[in-house]
C-alpha cells in the first residue's frame, strides 16, 4: 500500500471514531439539533473532505520523516566533525547523545524572543516566515519511493524537479528582506551576501540538471529515478554530479559557502538580531535545505530508490542521501570560508563552463542513441 493508501485508511478509521460519537449525539438529541450533528457526520463521511483529511495526513507524515531525518543528519554532523576534529561531540544526552539536539531545542525554547526595536516589525516577522515555510515546502515534491511520495488519489505532483527548484530559490530573498529588517550593518551585510551568492551558483545548477532533464525527458522524480533503472546519472555526468553537488552547497550556504552567516566576520549574519526558538527554527530549516539537497542529489544522480530488492526502497533512498549528507561534512571540515569575490569568479568562470560542458556530453548522448 502506498503512502496515499495508508493515509486513506488512517483518516478514514479516525473519522469512524469521529462519527460514532457525533452520530450518537445526534441519536440522544432531539430535533434540529440531533440533525445538525447527523449533517455533520454526513459531511465529515463525504468523498471531498475526506480527501481533504487525506492530503493533510499524507503531509503530516512527510513532515514527521523529514523532521526524524533531520534530527538524524544534526547528530552525524556533530558527531562526524568531532571525530574529524578529534574530540567526542555529543555524548551524554541519550544514546551516544542522538537526544542532544532535542535538549538544544528545548533550551532555545525556554529562552527570550526579542524584537528591535528599531527594525522594520512587518518585514522582520514576515520574512522567517516565507524562508521556513518554503524549504519546509519543498519536501512535498521529494519521493522517498514509487509509493512514498504526495499525491491527490495516487496521482503524482507533475513537474516536481522544477517545483522543488522554484521553491529552493525563494529563500535568498527571504534572507535579504530578514537581514535589511534588522537594521543592523552586520545582518544587511549577509542578506546582500546571499543575493550575489545566487547570482553565482543559479545559472551553473540549473543547467546541471538541465542535462538530467534532457536524459530523462522529463520533469517528474518518478520518471527521472525510472530513467536510471540500467546506469546512474552521475556516471555518463560525472562532470555535472559534481557541478551540483558545489552549487547545493552554496545554495543550503554550508561551509565553505556560508558567506550571509560567516560568525568570525558578521557575529552570527542575517539570523544576528533573532533569538529563541526563532533562532532554533533557523537551524533546523537549514538542515532541512540540506537534507532536501541530499534527497534531490539521490534522485537526480544515484539512481534514487533502485538497489537491491531485499532492502526497502526508501531505506535505500535514504542511504544515497547520507551518503551525499556525509560529502557535505567532510566539505565542512576540510575546506575554508570562500570570500566573496572568489565564490563569484567560482561561479562564473568554474562551474559555468563545466556546465555548458556537462550539457554538450548530454545533447551528445541523446542524439546518438544512448538514452
Amino acid at each position: 500500500m502506498d503512502l496515499w493508501g495508508i493515509s486513506y485508511e488512517l483518516t478514514s478509521f479516525l473519522i469512524d471514531i469521529i462519527n460514532f460519537f457525533i452520530y450518537g449525539l445526534g441519536w440522544l438529541l432531539p430535533g434540529v439539533l440531533g440533525d445538525a450533528f447527523n449533517g455533520l457526520g454526513d459531511w465529515l463521511a463525504s468523498t471531498g473532505v475526506l480527501n481533504i483529511l487525506t492530503m493533510i495526513v499524507e503531509a503530516l507524515i512527510v513532515l514527521i520523516v523529514a523532521i526524524l531525518n533531520v534530527i538524524t543528519l544534526i547528530w552525524i554532523d556533530r558527531k562526524l566533525l568531532a571525530r574529524m576534529w578529534d574530540s567526542r561531540g555529543p555524548f551524554y544526552v541519550g544514546p551516544l547523545g542522538y537526544f542532544q539536539n532535542i535538549a538544544d531545542g528545548l533550551k532555545l525554547f525556554l529562552k527570550q524572543v526579542i524584537t528591535p526595536s528599531k527594525a522594520d516589525k512587518l518585514s522582520y516577522h514576515v520574512a522567517p516566515v516565507v524562508f521556513i515555510g518554503s524549504s519546509i515546502l519543498i519536501l512535498a515534491v521529494i519521493p522517498l519511493s514509487p509509493g512514498f511520495a504526495l499525491s491527490y488519489e495516487r496521482a503524482p505532483i507533475p513537474g516536481g524537479v522544477l517545483f522543488a527548484f522554484a521553491i529552493f530559490a525563494i529563500a535568498p530573498f527571504s534572507i535579504l528582506v530578514a537581514g535589511w529588517a534588522q537594521n543592523n550593518k552586520y545582518t544587511l551585510i549577509g542578506g546582500m551576501r546571499s543575493a550575489a551568492q545566487m547570482m553565482s551558483y543559479e545559472i551553473p545548477l540549473l543547467l546541471s540538471i538541465a542535462s538530467v532533464f534532457l536524459l530523462a525527458g522529463s520533469f517528474n522524480f518518478g520518471d527521472v529515478v525510472e530513467a536510471q533503472a540500467n546506469i546512474w546519472f552521475a556516471i555518463p555526468l560525472f562532470i555535472g554530479f559534481v557541478v551540483f553537488l558545489v552549487c547545493i552547497v552554496a545554495e543550503i550556504e554550508r561551509i565553505p559557502f556560508d558567506l550571509p552567516e560567516a560568525e568570525a566576520e558578521l557575529v552570527e549574519g542575517w539570523t544576528t538580531e533573532y533569538s529563541g526558538m526563532r533562532f532554533g527554527f533557523f537551524l533546523m530549516t537549514q538542515y532541512i535545505r540540506g537534507y532536501a539537497g541530499c534527497a534531490i542529489a539521490a534522485a537526480l544522480f544515484l539512481g534514487g530508490w533502485h538497489g537491491p530488492s531485499i532492502i526497502p526502497d526508501e531505506i535505500w533512498f535514504l542511504s544515497k542521501a547520507y551518503i551525499v549528507f556525509l560529502i557535505f561534512v567532510w566539505m565542512r571540515a576540510s575546506l575554508p570560508r570562500i570570500r566573496t569575490d572568489q565564490i563569484l569568479d567560482l561561479g562564473w568562470k568554474r562551474l559555468l563552463p563545466l556546465a555548458m560542458i556537462n550539457l554538450i556530453i548530454a545533447v551528445a548522448m541523446k542524439t546518438s542513441g544512448w538514452f
